[in-house]
């Protein structure tokens, strides 16, 4: 192992804070009632998770009754997906952006097996989403529309508010509500969120992005939402999530949403100043990087490269052994060799999408750190460009 690890991957997890373990310990051994239960042990759960659900809900500007909790990000965009789409008898069409989360996407392409029509919408080279294409895909028989808030691997901002205004529009003209859902896991930890605003009808929240522990998350759910629970069994949940609760679990995602709102303004401050030191000291370092995302609207702690005449995942297992955690993308697609889906929407070549690095900062990374990485990451790429036979070519590729 190296001698000193940097961890740059905070797009794929964040540790647990200690205030929010902590605030979970309790409910390990001493307070291990179950919710569902009558007793003093299971209502004294009940009350935690109450508490904690009152919390998610400020944290999203929303209503304790229109939070659910859920096991995941992932769990709470397949509920928000199959359990609207099931449940409509007549229009069958939904709309997705391509450059989705594949817990986003594999449900669309799920439901287009089962007889709906989906819609994959195109994004411009910087990973928008085309809101005069997205006009004219809609139509009178779109139930959903399903745009994430920022993308997990380049980082770019959608325009929530101006989509919300346009579904609002089409739903007045066709005389039907089209609903709208939104995956926010990658925006919770470091963009104030609030559901009126934004103007969403669903929008999927994680835990462990937050500093908080895996195994939990949430959906919001907009009073007289139409969806339908995938999961069957208990009453829990307000019967649209059965299964026993994860009472520490939401506890800890509860400590872990207070702690974000007291750090958010400053934090996101420092991770924009940071990411951007960083990528002018890799600049200063390796030539032939490219920016992948939009330039300004996009996480302020997220950084996204193709680094031409270099293959990605070489490049990542040898950050690795050096000491520098980052990633390709997606963490839930980092086993697959195909070049990532995001970049080839935004019109990259297989090429550079194949050369691509994401690094993601954190609360705990410092200048000192950043430096250390960009010497390492320099040095490595020196080494992998040598050995390529694309070495020599145009770097523009």
């Amino acid at each position: 192992m190296p001698a000193k690890k940097l961890y740059l991957d905070y797009a794929a997890t964040s540790y647990v804070e200690k205030e929010v373990l902590d605030a979970m310990i309790p409910y390990f051994c001493d307070r291990f009632g179950n919710a569902s239960s009558i007793h003093l042990w299971g209502q004294e759960a009940k009350g935690a998770i109450e508490d904690a659900r009152a919390t998610i809900a400020q944290f999203l500007k929303a209503k304790p009754d229109e939070i659910v909790f859920t096991s995941s990000g992932t769990e709470s965009n397949n509920l928000a997906l199959f359990g609207m789409m099931q449940r409509e008898k007549e229009r069958k069409h939904l709309i997705v952006s391509a450059i989705e989360h594949s817990s986003v996407l594999s449900p669309a392409r799920q439901l287009e097996k089962r007889g709906f029509r989906v819609t994959y919408l195109p994004v411009d080279p910087f990973g928008k989403v085309n809101l005069a294409a997205l006009e004219k895909e809609v139509q009178k028989d779109t139930f959903l529309v399903s745009i994430m808030h920022a993308s997990n691997e380049v980082g770019t901002i959608q325009p929530l508010s101006e989509i919300s205004q346009l579904l609002k529009k089409k739903s007045k003209e066709f005389g039907k509500k089209i609903y709208f859902h939104s995956d926010a896991v990658q925006t919770a930890p470091i963009l104030p969120l609030d559901v009126d605003l934004l103007g969403v009808d669903l929008m999927s929240i994680s835990s462990h992005k937050l500093y908080g522990p895996k195994g939990i998350g949430a959906l919001f759910v907009r009073k007289q939402t139409p969806l339908s629970a995938i999961l069957y069994g208990g009453h829990q949940e307000r019967m649209l999530r059965a299964s026993s609760v994860n009472v520490a679990g939401i506890v800890g995602f509860a400590a872990a949403a207070s702690l974000t709102v007291q750090k958010q303004p400053l934090f996101a401050h420092q991770m924009q100043e940071l990411r951007d030191f960083f990528h002018e000291e890799l600049q200063k370092r390796v030539d032939g990087l490219i920016l992948n995302g939009h330039p300004q609207d996009r996480l302020p702690h997220l950084l996204n490269l193709s680094v031409t005449c270099i293959e990605g995942e070489s490049l990542i297992l040898h950050l690795s052994q050096a000491g520098v955690a980052a990633s390709t993308g997606s963490a839930c697609s980092s086993h697959s060799l195909e070049p990532s889906h995001v970049l080839l929407a935004m019109g990259i070549s297989h090429e550079l999408a194949h050369g691509s690095v994401r690094f993601s900062l954190g609360r705990s990374v410092t200048k000192e750190a950043l430096i250390e990485a960009a010497q390492i990451f320099a040095s490595i790429v020196e080494k992998l460009r040598e050995m390529s036979p694309l070495t020599g070519e145009n770097h523009d590729l």
